[in-house]
């Protein structure tokens, strides 16, 4: 599995996180790793969404089979077309 990365599109509280805060994930989803650098955030996920205003998970998917791609403590997040592209 590599060449994939982990990124958390975050909560965005109405009066802003504060300071030194880090956000919530709201939704997990998957991207392709940028060309030529596999630890860089390509520019769309899986699913088409800008990348750009998301936070790079620190987990890295295992790529072993039956292991999933997400942090298990977010699995109630994960973006449900990023998981069905995982699968493909």
């Amino acid at each position: 599995m590599s060449g994939i990365v982990v990124v958390y599109e975050l909560e965005q509280p109405a009066a802003g996180p504060p300071p030194g805060a880090e956000g919530v994930p709201r939704r997990v989803h998957a991207a392709p790793a940028a060309p030529g650098q596999s630890e860089a955030v390509g520019p769309r996920t899986l699913c088409g969404k800008d990348t750009f205003a998301m936070t790079r998970a620190r987990r890295t998917p295992s790529g072993e089979p039956g292991e999933p791609w997400y942090p298990d403590e977010y699995t109630s997040a994960v973006c449900p077309d990023c998981d069905a592209a995982m699968e493909t």
